[in-house]
């Protein structure tokens, strides 16, 4: 399975994880381009040999085919090498599309695409999240090795809230305010957030930068004056209960003020953080990138809200529509969007309930991959 970076991991998770079930004697290479997948995922034990994969040259390419020999190629959604997809095309290896996603600007539909619809003919099947890019790749003779099998994020989120675990200190430090947790944030992000923040000292606010290295939390915490840490807010819970002997759990250690804001400076949290919002923001729409995941906390119920560039994420402009997801273009608007909130239960449940249902809504698209790879007996000797 080859995966541009961490987020596209987390969408071919659910299926390479279903193939290790299913499959136990079958060996899985993890191939990423991107440190953040490579980096954060190197011990994952879901697979048994993890690389980046090596820069796409013939020779490159020729090379690690050869010395791995793949019975079966899983790409997730996007990234095209061509070298690699070429040569696997060549020694005959399956290489299935998953999640895949085409829009109508890409170069594979355009006059001059020819070298990338050579890479798009690599491909044994693609599953395909939606009907604009069956369409799309009608128009230039792609029609019967495509099927519509969803999005595998979907599967692996909901994974996720099924298999959730609390974390004490975060519920200690909520209590019982109210709530937001903002996720993936960029500093256009976090400055939409600093005079809400500063104007509800009453609100817990949990903030997941993007970015965690020392530089970018020392940034962030400057822009947020009444801000702790969680390594920080971990060690004083700790000592809280060493020193207090008749204090036998983090939710206790309560008695003083620490502000109402945490930062959160660790990997890999983020997820079971929006299980404690009420209202969630996710980062990354301010920015030509655009959003970050935003089923994450939808799975858990929470309305979310997100910056003007999200267009090109599908589940962004579903969740619009439905009402679950809000997009601001201004601290004022998120202002607006979040008194209205908070100040009618109603509205709040309406969309969360919208939230929840949306996702669940989605789910299978593992199960159709793995009934093509079944039916046609990709895995079996």
């Amino acid at each position: 399975m080859h995966c541009a970076s961490l987020g596209e991991f987390e969408q071919g998770r659910p299926l390479l994880e279903k193939i290790r079930e299913q499959y136990p004697l079958q060996i899985i290479v993890l191939t990423f381009f991107s440190p953040s997948g490579y980096e954060t995922m190197k011990q994952y034990n879901g697979a048994d040999y993890i690389f980046y994969l090596p820069m796409d040259s013939k020779t490159n390419a020729n090379k690690f085919i050869k010395a791995i020999n793949p019975g079966i190629v899983l790409w997730v959604k996007y990234e095209y090498w061509y070298y690699y997809l070429t040569t696997l095309k060549a020694c005959n290896i399956p290489v299935l599309m998953v999640s895949g996603l085409f829009r109508e600007g890409q170069p594979f539909f355009k006059w001059y695409g020819a070298l990338w619809r050579k890479m798009l003919a690599s491909f044994t099947h693609f599953f395909l999240q939606n009907d604009e890019s069956i369409a799309l790749l009608q128009t230039i003779g792609i029609s019967t090795n495509v099927s519509i099998a969803g999005d595998t994020r979907f599967d692996r989120v909901i994974a996720i809230a099924t298999q959730f675990e609390p974390i004490p200190l975060i519920a200690a430090f909520c209590g019982n305010h109210k709530v937001l947790v903002a996720g993936s944030t960029w500093q256009e992000d976090e400055e939409e957030l600093v005079h809400f923040v500063k104007n509800n000292p009453t609100v817990k606010f949990i903030i997941a930068p993007h970015e965690i290295d020392a530089d970018n939390l020392k940034s962030v915490k400057k822009e947020f004056p009444q801000s702790i840490l969680f390594s920080e807010w971990k060690a004083i819970q700790e000592l809280t209960i060493n020193t207090e002997q008749q204090v036998t759990a983090p939710e206790k250690a309560t008695t003083k003020d620490w502000g109402n804001v945490l930062i959160i400076d660790n990997i890999g949290m983020l997820s079971k953080l929006y299980y404690y919002a009420g209202i969630t923001y996710v980062g990354g729409g301010f920015d030509a990138g655009g959003i970050h995941n935003i089923l994450e906390p939808a799975v858990f119920g929470k309305p979310v809200i997100f910056g003007p560039v999200y267009q090109k994420f599908s589940e962004a402009v579903d969740m619009v529509a439905c009402g679950a997801g809000i997009s601001i273009a201004s601290a004022l608007e998120l202002e607006d969007v979040l008194n209205n909130l908070w100040s009618n239960d109603t509205l709040l449940q309406q969309k969360s309930e919208a939230a929840k249902k949306y996702v669940y809504s989605k789910v299978g698209a593992t199960a159709k991959v793995l009934s093509y790879i079944q039916a046609n007996r990709l895995l079996t000797n």
